[in-house]
């Protein structure tokens, strides 16, 4: 019995130093860590900044792939970077298929907007279903009734309406269609909101640039870009009317006022057509993508712990770099859902938070 004793406590106390040691185990140098992510063009600009500023202060290299929601996606899910950035939330059955739990962690907010080439640029107002009916195909002239009913005392010319698209699949197109798809019966039916649909009409191009570029180029031209690309490129965009039918102009304030509403626990939320009254409606988060338990494919517990702690900063001091490059911050409400699914993040079974 005396040795029974003496071995149960030999256990107990090795547990414990395991313990120990797993929390407090040696991180290697930051400057021979490499972290790999890849995903959102949208987020491509703010998370140079970041990226730059943390490997200054941390030594922590980060090297972000900007290929696009869905390659971001896919390359988690052939695990071969640390993290994915989407403009769009895995659905039910993505996460159903992934081959381990993934968490979603929003790291900011963007919105598109519709622009378009007319005299003069005037800013023009948009309801819900003049901006549906306009990419169904139903709305072809600037001078329609339910434009000009929208815009009084502004002149609109007996032009066509020619439509530009997406032509590449992009979390841009996502925010797109799915307000599309929420504001119309018949677009939800028809179309669908994902991040590559069949357009009903209009040519497509590839990028804000491409879709840009031929709206410029096209007497009558309208597309939607992101708000950050129109604004860096001085494009006209429309102020659209809110489910508060408040016609709201989209701006960094705005945008973020999109967000006041309740935030479900694995942040997985459309704030499209939001309900907050002073929100501008065609807004949305943007997350990064990890693996809830990190400790896979030989993963070491230093690259685990750096990928943890790069992304809480991301949500917290990182975010001094969203407003000087025109991104909207999180509000507190996200941060707070942010924080709790990063803490539920594990190797091993323990917590790397």
């Amino acid at each position: 019995m005396k040795k029974i004793r003496i071995s149960l406590l030999a256990i107990v106390a090795l547990s414990a130093i395991f313990n120990m040691s797993f929390r407090n185990a040696p991180v290697k140098p930051a400057d021979s860590i490499e972290i790999l992510g890849a995903g959102s063009t949208f987020d491509y600009p703010l998370f140079s900044k970041m990226f730059d500023t943390y490997n200054k202060s941390t030594g922590v290299k980060v090297n972000y792939q900007s290929i696009g929601s869905g390659g971001g996606i896919k390359q988690l899910l052939s695990k071969t970077v640390d993290f994915g950035a989407s403009d769009a939330f895995l659905s039910d059955e993505q996460l159903k298929d992934a081959p381990s739990a993934i968490i979603h962690i929003p790291v900011c907010l963007g919105a598109d907007v519709i622009t378009y080439n007319l005299p003069g640029n005037p800013k023009l107002k948009f309801t819900p279903d003049v901006i549906a009916d306009i990419f169904l195909g139903k709305i072809t002239k600037w001078n329609d009734a339910r434009i000009k009913k929208a815009n009084p005392g502004v002149t609109l010319p007996d032009v066509a309406l020619f439509v530009v698209h997406r032509s590449d699949g992009s979390g841009t197109t996502f925010i797109w269609t799915d307000y599309l798809s929420k504001i119309s019966t018949e677009w939800n039916t028809k179309v669908g909101r994902k991040t590559s649909v069949d357009w009903p009409c209009g040519l497509g191009a590839k990028g804000n640039e491409g879709v840009s570029g031929m709206v410029k180029q096209t007497p009558g031209g309208v597309g939607y870009v992101e708000l950050i690309y129109a604004m860096q490129n001085k494009m006209p965009y429309g102020l659209v009317q809110n489910k508060k039918e408040a016609f709201i102009d989209a701006s960094l304030k705005t945008v973020t006022s999109a967000a006041n509403v309740t935030i479900p626990l694995d942040a997985r939320i459309s704030i499209t057509n939001t309900d907050a009254a002073d929100g501008y409606p065609i807004s949305s988060f943007s997350w990064v993508l990890l693996y809830k338990n990190q400790s896979y494919d030989n993963r070491s517990i230093d690259k685990a712990k750096a990928v943890s702690k790069l992304v809480w900063w991301m949500i917290h001091d990182g975010q001094k770099c969203s407003e000087p490059l025109n991104y909207s911050t999180l509000p507190k409400a996200a941060v707070k859902v942010a924080e709790d699914n990063l803490k539920s993040v594990t190797f091993g079974g323990k917590p790397l938070l």
